[in-house]
């Protein structure tokens, strides 16, 4: 996994930079996250194509389960992507809700990401 880091300290921040689909299930995006948080990182950074499709289809469990396991981690989660593609209205819903909480956000750029985290 390839990392950039953004900030400082305690305001540090962590973007996922790789290029290819690093989230199948459950277990990779534990996995991700477990590797960033023993590398003292809460303020994630991870892109729309690190994912899976099924993760935008709220139907199979699969963005709640990982969501969750970011929150239960005190772990701040900004995913980075187009999401006007997504029609369902089950995913629209969801994503406005996320961004209007402070725990996982959908953004359209890397800039916006940042600026929440911060």
């Amino acid at each position: 996994m390839n990392i950039e880091v953004h900030g400082e300290g305690a305001g540090k921040i962590v973007e996922v930079v790789d290029e290819v689909r690093l989230i199948n299930n459950a277990e990779e995006g534990l996995q991700i996250l477990v590797d960033l948080y023993y590398q003292d990182f809460d303020k994630v950074i991870l892109h729309e194509h690190h994912f899976t499709p099924d993760f935008f289809n709220l139907k199979t469990g699969l963005a709640g389960e990982i969501l969750q396991k970011y929150s239960n981690f005190k772990v701040q989660l900004c995913i980075v992507g187009d999401f006007s593609k997504y029609d369902a209205p089950s995913i629209k819903s969801f994503i406005y809700e996320s961004n209007n909480g402070t725990r996982v956000n959908f953004l359209p750029t890397l800039v916006a990401a940042i600026e929440k985290l911060k």
